[in-house]
């Protein structure tokens, strides 16, 4: 098994699949030090703040005594500031539980909290009427591990909103300093457990475009008339579900993740991209997207990486160095695959939400030899 999938891999097969193998032998390298994300590559100076947030009206679907949803949402968004504290990747205890949740030993526990970001911690925003993203993260993985993503999209003048859903990583840090573990990952392999997964992060997301538009001081930044949703994995199999369950998500992209939420036979009409690993070529082994090729009526796109593997579309293969993990060879180099995402879902988002034409959607581009059209 290729390296950076031992290390990361979380869904091998199906988007909600969480098989933790042991770190496998000759594959170690002398850990680097702290990884450093790669600079945003927009105009925009980049400001990030957290949200805690609480559903009422909902139990928690992972934990019976729990009579309200709690959600932690990260934002990323332009700023004037230039200067200030860089957010922290992770908590040292949020790292802790993530290593050992991919059994990766051989650095210390804390190893991702060192990580170094780019966005100011609680800086001001700026601008008005800005394009929403909201990002989902795959299956046992936090939000962090999208924030090179997260970051870029800010900094081209979005403001995006990552979504923690609880319970269904390996930490997330709640407003009074409890960690919520991974209550979903004993029931990843019972029958009907994708389909649940997405229609309730779905209800997340519609609760969050609910509470974003009143309790973040910078919610008149936010164009309500302009959402977009991005997902990795089973994160972006929940992509169509929140499109199917609320019309304010005018499109989506899904990245590698097998669908679970059925499109009506009419169809569906809003713009949605996949973009994916060579596994995900039509007529692979994920037969959903060829049943969901078929019924989307609108704009659509079918992308396949080659050289790219399940975790090439987050920061992943970035923290390989830190982790002391050789990538195998014809893989994606990090640096490369991190391109490819930012540069294709922003042309997406711009297409669609700012209405500007990005020829990079429109055919294989020589620049860009790895991205197929299939």
């Amino acid at each position: 098994m290729r390296a950076i999938v031992a290390a990361f891999a979380v869904l091998a097969v199906a988007a909600c699949t969480a098989p933790t193998p042991p770190r496998p032998a000759g594959v170690s390298a002398q850990p680097t030090g702290p990884a450093t994300l790669p600079a945003p590559t927009g105009a925009h100076p980049v400001g990030t703040a957290v949200l805690y947030l609480k559903d009422v009206s909902r139990p928690d679907p992972w934990d019976p005594d729990v009579e309200a949803r709690e959600l932690k949402v990260t934002l990323w968004y332009p700023t004037r500031q230039r200067e200030g504290e860089r957010a922290p990747y992770m908590t040292p205890k949020e790292s802790e539980l993530t290593l050992k949740g991919a059994r990766i030993a051989g650095v210390p526990y804390d190893t991702l909290s060192k990580t170094r970001t780019n966005a100011i911690e609680n800086a001001k925003p700026s601008g008005r009427k800005l394009p929403l993203v909201v990002l989902s993260p795959g299956f046992t993985k936090p939000m962090s591990m999208l924030t090179s993503l997260a970051e870029d999209l800010a900094s081209r003048g979005y403001v995006v909103a990552g979504i923690d859903h609880t319970y269904e990583s390996y930490a997330t840090t709640l407003p009074d300093g409890r960690v919520a573990e991974c209550l979903a990952c004993d029931s990843d392999r019972d029958p009907g457990f994708g389909t649940g997964v997405v229609r309730g992060r779905a209800a997340d997301v519609s609760f969050v475009l609910d509470q974003l538009t009143t309790k973040w001081d910078g919610s008149e930044l936010i164009d309500r008339a302009r959402i977009a949703m991005v997902g990795q994995s089973i994160g972006g199999a929940s992509a169509m579900a929140a499109m199917l369950k609320d019309s304010r998500v005018r499109a989506g992209i899904n990245m590698d993740g097998t669908t679970y939420a059925r499109i009506p036979k009419s169809g569906f009409s809003r713009p949605f991209m996949f973009m994916g690993a060579p596994r995900h070529i039509p007529g692979g082994r994920d037969h959903s997207w060829d049943r969901d090729w078929k019924l989307l009526t609108g704009w659509k796109r079918w992308l396949v990486l080659s050289g790219a593997e399940h975790q090439s579309f987050t920061d992943g293969p970035l923290m390989a160095g830190a982790l002391g993990i050789r990538p195998a060879s014809g893989v994606l180099p990090a640096a490369r695959s991190t391109e490819l995402t930012r540069a294709y879902v922003a042309a997406f988002l711009d297409r669609h939400l700012r209405g500007k034409r990005r020829p990079l959607l429109d055919k294989p581009s020589p620049q860009h030899p790895e991205v197929m059209f299939p």
